[in-house]
């Protein structure tokens, strides 16, 4: 038989665009409009219902850039579409048609709608591809409903990367962005949308089929027997006969060896992003009234989202919304996952702040729905800590899942379900989907590829598709809840089956008990700037928190010791602030100029509220007198006081520099020698007790290094290797003289400067590099250079926790792509008997590569710092302007050591002038230095029990006493919900509990004091 697939296609192709498309609607009739522009920020639906409404047409513009335009509209389905007993004909249905002016880019990026009846109450949202709304019009055909239109611009959905100034409402501009194309009551006809629906299913499908197979042959000439079917002068009346020709192909079963589906629909809402957060809240607000509609409509469709942070915005603004996802969460149908505050980085929040967006989230959904989460679910972060298995595992939860790997630049990750295990050999129970999107449109080649790509195919036979809209909201639509009818069994595909994140992971574990296992970090071969863009909100995150950790320690301190009230709703309301701004498009420096402008200034709000909650605490702990006392929040000893409390101290001493002849200029505490040459650069770093000098010989550490960066796709996001290709060592100097103990130089370059304070603490192993950055580059980067003279294949990094070693090698592909790294406080390369390490206040990303020595051989160890970096998309203006940053070498430094003073650069001792008392006794204290308390607070339920969380920081195991300065009627070891757990590693004893950890094993303590 002659080959006619190729025709056949295009002739169904050509029947979709031009028959079937445009009879989905058997009638239309324009409606009404009148529109008021809100003048500043979005408004409440009472003040915009007294607003002054003035006429408005389709072909009109309307909305400058970030505005709100309301539209009130009025009409009524014509008399003439009813039959004689005043119904609709049957098999359809009126709806409400908007087209804002939509564009090509991606829904979720550009203008969108919430439509309200008139008594103020969210019906349901507007959007590309989604923008019928059959709510509109009553029991009567009566229509008369306001559109609260949002004229977002499109920063970029395209994403070619253009420079824009509309990220910034400042340069945004003022003139309407949209023009109304259509405002209209449709009749649609159902039967023409069931036989579109049933044409793309049989369509995509016989695209997936071999050319060779019967059953794509069958689907071809079903197809085209419906055309003939079909009346291209009457689709409406020969709609259903055409159905009847595709039904027995609909209706033929998939094999018994197909992979299975488990459909969730879902709606990936990034908590910022191309848009600020006040925008978040809104598209969160359409996309879940999208949900409970569709759920009205479908009775098997199940809907799941993430972040407790966005449900809090719904149940603030939107109370009646809530209330009915309330109603839905309780049927099953509207499932919270994640367990989490928002979907958040995880490579750089700090161990607390992880562990706190498990416990805000949790708290939250079991406080509004009485679920305990299971999973973590975290579909787009850029990489995953090697600790979050035990975080989440220590916060109840069971199952995690991802989908970013997929996009991996150089390996293809080789599991889709298997078991995840963490830093400390906790293992979490994974899954990967293997469509390879968390924005599923449920479309034949969707389906195709998750079969084929599936990796663990012969021992598992399920996955995930989580399907619907993202990124900007939207989620599923009536379209994707129809493939996913069609798709439930159907031969040549996978089985499609409606289905919750509970069900799968279920199923999954039970028929894959004993999976494969990956162990160690999830890392993103992709987006490495990340760790290094937007650094004024990278430093807010640190200080931000630190400084909780000092008001809690502080504030709990006070209240056991005092009876000063605990402010547990001004920490709550804190946190919660830094949690948000940990979203994964936030913290990582890819989101617009407006975002960060939002972060900065409550950055500022968390600095004041805590130095306010600090101050207090400390002033009512120190009494009035005549006494200074210095306050160390630091989990170890300094200057002579205590971990975790205060006494009297004389101030640090400074090391005066000493001239080295002409060359320069030596600062020498009797631990350390250090050589600073007239280029201000460290040629020499002696560790006095062994003589070991932790500088290369003939590369100075301490050299600024400026690098072109032009990413090859994602400008804010990525940092590609070829960036190595140009470097230019920044060794000229403006000026260097000696100002009191510090070493002053200034470099300039481009149209940036540089000021850099070298200084030595006595009885200090640390170097202390301050710089002072005045930054005006475009696609440059600002590397930190320490060529050390140390041998090793591996360096370690701090992470939550405890720390991850890397290689340093590029042995494997592995080893390659991990060219850029993320570390928290410090990164430490030592050989087996001697090491230095690099701490710094405010730095996140790193590489550390390896470098012949000299022609004798051996090798050095290159450690650098990425301090800055000025990407153009998606804000023009990135990291423009003055910083400030700490960077401090440890000479001849252990783990322990290091592990200390990457605490103390980021926690300065405080002076408390005027003091009446000689110290602050610390609430507890552990006798061994390698075991780390993390947090000193009040318990979460208000019932005054102090919690202690704590953890072995070095990776080996640690015996311990954690000792308490107040007396307690028991001691019982919690998890992170601060929920009774049984012992692992803990006994009490006494006035304290023995501890017994494993390398890295995370304890909680909750005491109720006597």
């Amino acid at each position: 038989m002659h080959d006619r697939s190729r025709l056949a296609l295009l002739r169904v192709d050509r029947f979709v665009r031009e028959r079937l498309r445009p009879r989905i609607h058997r009638a239309s009739e324009p409606l009404a409009a009148t529109h008021w522009n809100a003048a500043g920020e979005p408004v409440s639906f009472a003040e915009a219902a007294a607003g002054v409404y003035t006429p408005i047409a389709p072909g009109d513009l309307w909305g400058r850039p970030w505005g709100t335009t309301w539209f009130r509209v009025h009409g009524a389905v014509p008399a003439s579409w009813r039959g004689p007993d005043g119904s609709l004909p049957s098999r359809t249905r009126a709806e409400v048609v908007v087209d804002l002016g939509f564009t090509q880019g991606q829904p979720g990026f550009q203008c969108e709608a919430m439509v309200w009846d008139v008594a103020g109450r969210p019906l349901r949202g507007i959007a590309p591809l989604n923008n019928a709304v059959s709510e509109a019009v009553d029991e009567a055909g009566d229509i008369d409903v306001y559109i609260e239109a949002a004229s977002n611009p499109d920063v970029g959905s395209l994403f070619t990367f253009d420079p824009t100034p509309v990220g910034d409402l400042a340069t945004a501009g003022t003139d309407p962005i949209y023009t109304l194309r259509d405002l209209e009551v449709r009749l649609r006809d159902l039967e023409v949308t069931d036989l579109l629906a049933d044409t793309l299913t049989l369509r995509g499908l016989a695209e997936q089929l071999d050319d060779g197979s019967p059953r794509r042959a069958d689907i071809l000439i079903a197809l085209e027997r419906m055309i003939d079917v079909i009346d291209p002068d009457d689709v409406t009346g020969t709609a259903a006969s055409g159905r009847e020709v595709l039904a027995p192909l609909l209706a033929k079963p998939a094999s018994a060896s197909a992979h299975t589906l488990h459909a969730v629909g879902h709606a990936h809402i990034d908590s910022a992003w191309l848009w600020p957060v006040r925008e978040t809240v809104r598209k969160v607000s359409r996309t879940f009234s999208n949900v409970l509609s569709l759920m009205d409509e479908d009775p098997d469709f199940v809907f799941v989202a993430s972040s407790a942070q966005q449900y809090a915005w719904i149940k603030e603004y939107y109370p009646d919304l809530f209330e009915r996802i309330r109603a839905r969460v309780a049927e099953g149908r509207f499932i919270p996952v994640g367990s989490m505050w928002v979907e958040s980085d995880t490579n750089m929040p700090g161990s607390e702040a992880m562990a706190r967006q498990f416990i805000a989230g949790k708290s939250f959904f079991l406080r509004e729905f009485g679920i305990d989460t299971p999973e973590a679910w975290l579909p787009d972060s850029f990489g995953y800590s090697g600790s979050l298995p035990q975080i989440a595992r220590s916060a109840g939860v069971r199952w995690f899942l991802t989908q970013k790997i997929s996009w991996n630049e150089t390996n293809k990750f080789p599991h889709h379900t298997f078991d995840w295990e963490g830093i400390d050999g906790t293992r979490i129970f994974t899954h990967f989907p293997p469509v390879d999107t968390y924005n599923s449109r449920v479309t034949a080649d969707e389906l195709a590829h998750a079969e084929r790509n599936f990796a663990d195919k012969g021992r598992a036979t399920v996955s995930l598709l989580p399907y619907g809209y993202g990124d900007g909201g939207g989620g599923p639509t009536r379209e994707m809840t129809a493939a996913v009818a069609r798709a439930e069994s159907l031969e040549g595909s996978p089985r499609v089956v409606h289905s919750t994140p509970r069900r799968f992971f279920e199923a999954a574990q039970a028929e894959y008990p004993r999976p494969e296992v990956w162990s160690g970090e999830l890392y993103l071969e992709f987006h490495r700037g990340t760790y290094t863009s937007q650094l004024a909100t990278k430093q807010g995150n640190r200080r931000s928190e630190h400084l909780l950790r000092e008001a809690e320690l502080w504030a709990a301190t006070a209240t056991v010791r005092l009876g000063i009230p605990y402010p547990a709703e001004r920490l709550q309301r804190v946190w919660e602030t830094v949690l948000l701004q940990q979203f994964h498009d936030i913290l990582p420096g890819s989101s617009i100029a407006w975002v960060y402008q939002d972060a900065e200034r409550n950055y500022a709000f968390v600095a004041r509220e805590l130095e306010e909650l600090i101050g207090d605490s400390l002033r009512a702990l120190a009494g009035q007198g005549e006494r200074t006392l210095i306050a160390n929040a630091s989990p170890h000893a300094r200057q002579g006081v205590s971990a975790l409390g205060a006494a009297a101290a004389d101030d640090v001493e400074l090391i005066e520099p000493s001239r080295a002849g002409a060359a320069g200029w030596v600062l020498d505490n009797g631990i350390v020698r250090v050589t600073v040459d007239d280029r201000g650069l460290v040629v020499s770093a002696v560790d006095l007790r062994t003589g070991r000098d932790v500088v290369a010989p003939g590369r100075p550490a301490g050299m600024l290094q400026l690098h072109r960066d032009t990413p090859t796709q994602w400008d804010a996001w990525d940092v590609d290797v070829h960036y190595r290709n140009t470097v230019t060592d920044l060794t000229d100097v403006a000026s260097i003289e000696v100002d009191g103990s510090a070493i002053v130089v200034e470099r300039r370059f481009g149209a940036s400067t540089v000021i850099e304070r070298i200084s030595l603490r006595a009885e200090s192993r640390v170097l202390s590099f301050d710089l002072e950055l005045d930054w005006h580059e475009k696609q440059k980067m600002l590397k930190f250079a320490f060529p050390l003279d140390l041998h090793t294949d591996r360096a370690a990094s701090e992470i939550q926790f405890g720390h991850i070693e890397r290689a340093t090698h590029t042995n494997t592909s592995w080893d390659a792509a991990r060219f850029e790294t993320v570390a928290h406080r410090w990164i430490h390369v030592a050989e087996p008997d001697f090491g230095a390490s690099i701490v710094n206040d405010s730095t996140y990303g790193h590489d550390i590569t390896r470098e012949q020595r000299d022609e004798h051989g051996g090798t050095i160890t290159i450690a650098r710092l990425s301090l800055i970096r000025s990407a153009l998309f998606p804000d023009p203006t990135q990291d423009e302007g003055s910083h400030t940053l700490q960077v401090g070498l440890v000479i001849g430094a252990d783990v322990v050591t290091t592990v200390a003073e990457g605490y103390h650069i980021n926690l300065p001792a405080r002076r408390v002038e005027s003091a009446a008392v000689d110290a602050i006794d610390p609430l507890v204290l552990v006798d061994n230095p390698g075991v780390v308390v993390e947090a000193v607070k009040l318990a979460e339920d208000a019932s005054g029990d102090v919690v202690v969380r704590l953890y072995e920081a070095l990776g080996t195991r640690a015996r311990a006493t954690l000792t308490t300065g107040f007396s307690f009627a028991n001691a019982r070891q919690v998890d992170l919900l601060e929920r009774d757990v049984a012992p692992d590693g803990s006994s009490v004893s006494g006035d304290g509990v023995r501890l017994e950890l494993r390398p890295f094993q995370i304890v909680t303590m909750r005491f109720s004091r006597g």
